[in-house]
């Protein structure tokens, strides 16, 4: 993530490193970005604003982030589950404020899309960038962004843009890769992305599917969903159930992809083809912006002609 560098203070890289008697860790990278990270929670958090009213956010966000983990924990017995076909969410138990926001947010973006078999983990990495966002949504904050590993959730404050840099598969990440561009303007407080290649499983394969949504959960449970529909039954795949790669998996016995081999033009249409489809359904169902999909060397626009990789002006 790119953007012009507006000064809050002197502090260098690294410096202020904080723990709580959790484990839990903040560190600052820069004038502009704080680090927290706490086991598999791993967040890159920038602001832009009046210098107390960045700091008091900074603060309020480190507190938040600190308790986060053992209380979304508490609530796995429920989030590891596909959600039900019916016409209720799931219960949860309170267990702590921040987790269950959390919680909630991950069953809220998941709840819509549940007919394709999908757990609120979908949606983890986004709800918790966004209910760390909403602590720099406040007066004095003119624009914040929490990175959590590529699922991204934006406050943008009146008049405000931020440019982004979105890494693509076999190539460099600097703003000359996929570059997009996000103004205060526009519907888009969310961009997530997935594939067989990234941090967590995929069914389908895949090297990337961005999303753009109006936050950063439904951007991510999005990504998730369109990412295992890029796929062909012809294609040279190698796939393995996801709990012998990792028992705690939520996927269970599902096969999830570990290798694709080199398919042809068409494997490549057809499969971006059927992810394509699940694109244009949110979409058209309010769900999502915007999405590119991305398969050795083939990309796919939804809809097509989306201005979602353009030129910084």
């Amino acid at each position: 993530m790119t953007g012009p560098t507006r000064p809050t203070g002197s502090r260098g890289r690294g410096e202020d490193l904080r723990r709580s008697p959790g484990g839990a860790c903040c560190a600052r990278l820069d004038d502009v970005r704080l680090h927290f990270q706490h086991g598999p929670i791993d967040l890159v958090v920038g602001a832009h604003g009046r210098p107390d009213a960045v700091e008091a956010a900074h603060e309020q966000a480190w507190r938040e982030f600190a308790g986060l983990l053992p209380g979304l924990v508490a609530h796995l017995s429920v989030l590891r589950h596909e959600l039900p076909a019916g016409t209720t969410p799931p219960a949860l138990s309170p267990a702590d404020p921040v987790a269950d926001r959390v919680a909630m947010r991950m069953v809220a973006a998941c709840w819509p899309v549940r007919a394709l078999r999908v757990s609120p983990m979908a949606a983890v990495a986004g709800s918790v960038a966004a209910v760390i966002r909403d602590v720099y949504r406040r007066e004095g904050i003119t624009r914040a962004w929490i990175n959590n590993g590529g699922d991204i959730a934006i406050h943008l404050g009146a008049g405000e843009r931020l440019r982004i840099a979105l890494a693509s598969p076999g190539t460099a990440m600097d703003a000359a890769s996929l570059p997009v561009e996000i103004r205060a303007s526009d519907p888009v407080r969310g961009i997530a992305s997935s594939g067989w290649r990234g941090r967590s499983f995929s069914l389908g394969i895949a090297d990337t599917v961005t999303v753009l949504a109006a936050d950063a959960p439904e951007a991510d449970v999005a990504a998730t969903l369109i990412a295992n529909a890029v796929d062909v039954p012809d294609a040279p795949v190698v796939r393995s159930p996801a709990n012998t790669l990792d028992p705690d998996s939520d996927l269970r016995d599902r096969l999830v992809t570990t290798a694709v081999g080199v398919l042809d033009d068409s494997q490549r249409r057809r499969a971006l083809a059927a992810g394509a489809a699940v694109a244009r359904d949110f979409v058209g169902r309010g769900l999502i912006v915007a999405a590119r999909l991305e398969l050795q060397g083939a990309a796919a626009l939804v809809p097509a002609g989306a201005a979602i990789a353009v030129p910084f002006d």
